[in-house]
């Protein structure tokens, strides 16, 4: 098990976990295979759904990988705000030929059954989203074996995670794809700039904490990691740049739309499931978007039936196709083949910055 950032990869890239299938156990295997942390996404699964997928990657790779937890969210406010939606979406539901779905599910996503199963068969990582652990549980985790890490969107937020004992801290930038990881979900901040760039949030959290930074939020290319770097984190997260990739589980189209000129840009929006998150601007969020309620994951479930339907008609316009600012620059290669392009990007940008060569090395090893 790892006792530090170097234990975990070779090079200083992390794949994002992304809920929904798509960080699935071949992406994850592949990604650490080459020499990256890979990880799997838990959110939305069963706790034996989790296990199975360890499992898989266990058989794929003996190499380090992680798994993300989701935080339990809070019993939801104003569920008449929910059935307003529900109403504004039958039209969605009649033309997919579907039903809406229930929003009666549970809001703890299976947390605690799935944190059992982790400190019963442990894992190298365990990173969490929507919030910070109690310190008992990151405590737990330690005696296990296995390395935390606390997503946080502001300086914040990484002292909280600091305080309760996380051994590294993943600072997401609002240019980021998927659900912004916020530790609490406040709709007065919709809309108003509240979120911050990854490279000035990167400042605000080692000038907060001790702990090691791992930086995530529209890196694509190798020269994004060097900058990253540069400026302070131990490892860049990239999600959006292994969407692509034939091992990803992403749904075909939503591969497709990342570099589809009819796609341009991205948007923050609670359409699909209630909190913020960025996807590639469709139908669904521009139509839905400016009503959507803050009720995650109620909308979420609500809007599950519509997204699946939509996909199994082939019409992207009602999916949610999550996507970070840099989706333009999607390369459609294999994981290893794209650990092998960022890694020689990440040499050659270092190279740039260095020409004297008195630096090869960065906070997890060698570059090349």
């Amino acid at each position: 098990m790892p006792t530090a950032l170097t234990d975990l990869c070779r090079h200083p890239i992390v794949q994002a976990p992304m809920a929904g299938g798509a960080s699935c156990p071949e992406l994850a295997a592949a990604v650490s295979a080459a020499g990256g942390l890979g990880f799997l996404a838990a959110g939305y699964k069963t706790a034996d759904g989790m296990y199975q997928e360890i499992t898989r990657v266990r058989g794929l790779t003996d190499r380090p990988f992680g798994v993300n937890l989701f935080m339990p969210q809070p019993e939801l406010a104003d569920s008449a705000a929910v059935e307003v939606y529900r109403e504004q979406l039958a039209g969605e539901a009649t033309w997919y030929e579907t039903e809406l779905g229930d929003t009666a599910g549970s809001a703890d996503d299976g947390y605690d059954a799935k944190l059992a199963v982790l400190r019963e068969d442990p894992v190298p990582v365990v990173s969490f989203t929507f919030g910070c652990p109690d310190r008992k549980t990151l405590q737990a985790l330690d005696r296990a074996g296995t390395y935390t890490v606390v997503t946080v969107t502001t300086a914040a937020e990484a002292r909280a995670a600091e305080e309760a004992g996380a051994d590294a801290v993943c600072a997401q930038g609002i240019e980021a794809g998927g659900h912004q990881g916020t530790h609490r979900d406040d709709p007065q901040s919709d809309g108003t700039g509240a979120g911050l760039g990854l490279l000035t949030l990167i400042a605000e959290v080692r000038a907060a904490v001790r702990l090691p930074v791992i930086a995530a939020g529209g890196l694509m290319q190798g020269a994004g990691i060097a900058a990253v770097l540069a400026a302070g984190a131990a490892a860049a997260q990239l999600g959006t740049a292994f969407l692509a990739c034939p091992e990803s589980g992403a749904h075909p189209l939503h591969k497709q739309a990342l570099t589809d000129p009819l796609f341009t840009r991205t948007e923050l929006t609670r359409a699909f499931s209630g909190r913020p998150a960025r996807g590639l601007v469709n139908r669904f969020l521009r139509e839905h978007g400016p009503y959507a309620p803050a009720a995650y994951p109620a909308v979420h479930h609500l809007t599950s039936p519509v997204r699946k339907a939509a996909a199994k008609a082939g019409d992207p316009q009602a999916m949610s196709l999550w996507a970070g600012q840099g989706h333009r620059l999607a390369r459609q290669l294999p994981a290893a083949g794209l650990m092998e392009v960022l890694v020689a990007e990440l040499a050659a940008a270092r190279d740039l910055l260095n020409p004297s060569g008195a630096a090869g090395t960065g906070p997890l090893g060698s570059a090349s």
